[in-house]
Parts: C-alpha cells; sequence; structure tokens
C-alpha cells in the first residue's frame, strides 16, 4: 500500500467506501499501487493499466487499454467518443461493487494479461479525425496557417480539432478558430 494513495484516499467523502473496495481489489492483483495525477494508479513494470477515480455521479475502474479487452459482459464504457484506448467500469454504489467482485478480478487480469502481452491500441491518426468547416476554410484560404499547423506536433493537432469540433454551432467553432490562429502561427498547442 502506497502511503500517498492512502492520505488521497482518506480524504475522500463520497466515494470513501466504494475507492477502498476497488483498492483492495486491485492491491490483490499484484500490481504495483502509485499515485498518478492525484488518483490512485496501478501499473506493472512502470506501465499503467488501471486507475481508480471517483466523479460527481459514479466511481470507476479505468482500464488504460480497455479498448483491447473482451469486455464479455459488456459493461466497459468509452467515457467520451474521443477517448480511443481507456474504457471504465461505473459504480453507484458499494453493492454494485460486492455483486461483480469476481468480475471485476477477472477484467483486471484480463488487463494484466494485455499489458503482460505487449499489446498496443492503435491509435486514429492526425488525418482519421474531422477537420471542421470553418477550420478548413481558414487554412485553405491562408497558407502559413496551414504551414502552421502542419508543424504541430500530432498531439497539438489533435487539441486543437477537438477543440474547435466540440461546438455545435458554426458561429462558436469559426470563433473558436479566429481567437487560436495567432497560437498556432506562433507555433503554440492549445494549452501551451
Amino acid at each position: 500500500m502506497n502511503p500517498l494513495v492512502t492520505e488521497v484516499l482518506g480524504n475522500e467523502k463520497r466515494w470513501a467506501a466504494e475507492l477502498a473496495a476497488l483498492r483492495q481489489l486491485c492491491l490483490a492483483s499484484g500490481l504495483n499501487e502509485e499515485l498518478k495525477w492525484g488518483k490512485a494508479c496501478y501499473d506493472l513494470g512502470g506501465n499503467n493499466v488501471v486507475l481508480i477515480h471517483g466523479f460527481k455521479d459514479y466511481c470507476a475502474l479505468l482500464f488504460m487499454k480497455g479498448a483491447l479487452l473482451q469486455d464479455t459482459r459488456g459493461i466497459l464504457i468509452q467515457q467520451t467518443k474521443n477517448v480511443q484506448a481507456a474504457r471504465q467500469i461505473r459504480f453507484k454504489s458499494l453493492a454494485d461493487i460486492n455483486r461483480q467482485k469476481a468480475v471485476l478480478k477477472a477484467y483486471i487480469n484480463e488487463a494484466i494479461a494485455v499489458e503482460s502481452s505487449g499489446a498496443k491500441v492503435e491509435m486514429k491518426s492526425i488525418a482519421q479525425f474531422d477537420v471542421p468547416d470553418e477550420f478548413q476554410t481558414r487554412l485553405e484560404e491562408d497558407p502559413k496557417l496551414a504551414e502552421a499547423f502542419h508543424a504541430l506536433t500530432p498531439g497539438r493537432q489533435k487539441g486543437y480539432l477537438l477543440h474547435f469540433s466540440g461546438a455545435k454551432q458554426s458561429v462558436t467553432r469559426a470563433a473558436r478558430v479566429s481567437q487560436h490562429v495567432p497560437r498556432i502561427l506562433k507555433g503554440l498547442g492549445l494549452d501551451d
């Protein structure tokens, strides 16, 4: 048991019993316990396998390579359409966890086997992400902007594309594009 994890989980109010139960399941698997991103994270040889986290309406086990798990029970959830590798199993009570203990152990063991195998999740390339019309028009009209955007790292390009696409209305997408053009021209990412 990592004392940093013990401290963080000790401050949990909403999901204290649930996170403690999930922690015991993860520890019993033989994975190494670390505190990462302020959450209890369990790794195998330094590679993250599963993370425990709580939200307002649920707590969850997050499997880092969940997309590679067989999910025979159909209980894995993709948080958003843009999450490529990770999948969650969500819980709303300690009873939910206790009812599924055997299944959860099996999923954790499968996640360990996937990590041990060296399997990798095939990630989408930048070319597979949608480019909003408002941004595509700006790229076509401004070759310097297009050059600067394509010079960004794939992660920075993805960040902008997801941010621009996240707006429901065209006027908002156009405003986001206009707001960030100077940053792109400077070679900066969305969060730089």
